[in-house]
């Protein structure tokens, strides 16, 4: 008898009394996991079959990826890992609370992408084909690759915790095959066209745009603006809040989002004129709405003054550039940006730094000439004669 393996003989069977095998009986296989203090069994129709489920159950639990709990269904811990998140009892990798816009979009994708497929399976059953076999069929359905990363986000981050936590042995997102996901170029407007893009605005819209191209303030921030953040007196934005579509007013996106953006004299012109316009208002810019419509009323003058149109998002970038090109550096930059650290700006906006290898040596060679009194020719020359 095969060690682990044991027959199962039906009710009516003579072997339970003694006398020879009148069925066809089934073989349960058995491994023994330490780490739960448990035994795993499974029934097979043939021997075989089980002394070969068995071989692969031991080198599994040895690899740490099998296990005897079972635990919940993936729809049960995602369900019980979006409540964490609205209650603020998880937080992101920067130690924040997650946006409301981040929340309704991991609901969404686990919705209407993920659980319909793997929603029924255990927690720590889900494999890496699983997750595979979903993201090729997203594929096959001409579904975005953006959008299948998006997909992906909430069942990577729902695993990693799971993982840290102990509760499962393997995250199943590690390793997945999934199409690459290429960002085109992003639209800049130069200092000139900037103000083109201005000029053919009405005088009321210009205000927002302008705050957008020269602050580089996120729709959300300028929709929560009002005029108590602005200091005309010190010349600077007290971004203080931002503002979601659904719950209004929140938080800035992280905590470097609290900070204060410069304000320049191509900006000041407008706001002092804007302000009078809208005293008594609360927020600068007005509602949500209110935005939605200037950004819609723009995009139609700009097509009819022959114009490439811009969106908010995209005057964020030309502010970045604007900031690049006059002279401010990265860690500044990052600052008035509100990223969460310097590496996000550089990732986003180190190709429009200067930086030749050429430019490059010749700054090292003015800062050595400047503070060594002259060329470093002659140090040159000199590490020469020592080395012959």
């Amino acid at each position: 008898m095969s060690i682990g393996i044991e027959p199962r003989h039906a009710r009516a069977c003579s072997s339970r009394t003694g006398g020879r095998c009148t069925c066809k009986p089934t073989f349960q296989a058995a491994v023994w996991d330490n780490r739960a203090h448990r035994r795993i069994r499974k029934t097979f129709s043939t021997r075989t079959a089980a002394r070969q489920w068995r071989q692969d159950a031991l080198v599994a639990l040895r690899r740490g990826e099998l296990q005897a709990g079972r635990g919940p269904t993936l729809a049960d811990a995602a369900e019980a890992w979006l409540c964490a998140i609205r209650a603020s009892h998880i937080c992101n990798r920067s130690g924040d609370p997650f946006k409301p816009s981040a929340i309704r979009s991991y609901e969404q994708h686990l919705r209407l992408r993920l659980l319909p497929a793997l929603g029924h399976l255990r927690l720590g059953e889900v494999a890496t084909r699983d997750v595979q076999q979903v993201v090729d069929r997203l594929v096959e359905d001409g579904v975005a690759p953006a959008t299948i990363d998006a997909a992906l986000t909430p069942l990577r981050s729902l695993y990693r915790r799971a993982v840290a936590r102990g509760d499962v042995l393997t995250n199943p997102t590690r390793g997945i095959e999934k199409p690459a996901v290429r960002c085109g170029p992003k639209r800049i407007a130069s200092p000139l066209e900037a103000a083109a893009l201005l000029e053919a605005l009405p005088a009321a819209d210009r205000p927002l745009w302008a705050t957008a191209f020269y602050t580089g303030l996120r729709r959300g921030e300028l929709v929560g603006l009002r005029w108590e953040d602005v200091d005309m007196a010190t010349g600077v934005i007290q971004v203080r809040r931002g503002w979601d579509a659904v719950e209004g007013e929140i938080a800035p996106k992280s905590r470097q989002g609290l900070r204060a953006v410069p304000i320049p004299a191509v900006l000041r012109d407008h706001l002092d004129e804007h302000r009078i316009q809208t005293a008594g208002e609360e927020h600068i810019f007005g509602s949500l709405s209110q935005v939605r419509s200037r950004m819609e009323s723009a995009s139609a003058l700009w097509k009819r003054a022959g114009l490439s149109r811009l969106t908010l998002h995209e005057a964020r970038h030309t502010y970045a550039s604007l900031m690049i090109a006059a002279g401010v550096n990265a860690k500044a930059l990052s600052t008035f940006m509100g990223h969460a650290n310097i590496a996000i700006t550089l990732d986003l906006y180190g190709h429009l730094m200067p930086g030749s290898e050429t430019e490059a040596a010749d700054l090292l060679d003015a800062y050595l000439a400047r503070e060594a009194g002259g060329s470093t020719v002659a140090h040159t020359v000199a590490q020469g004669a020592y080395a012959a």
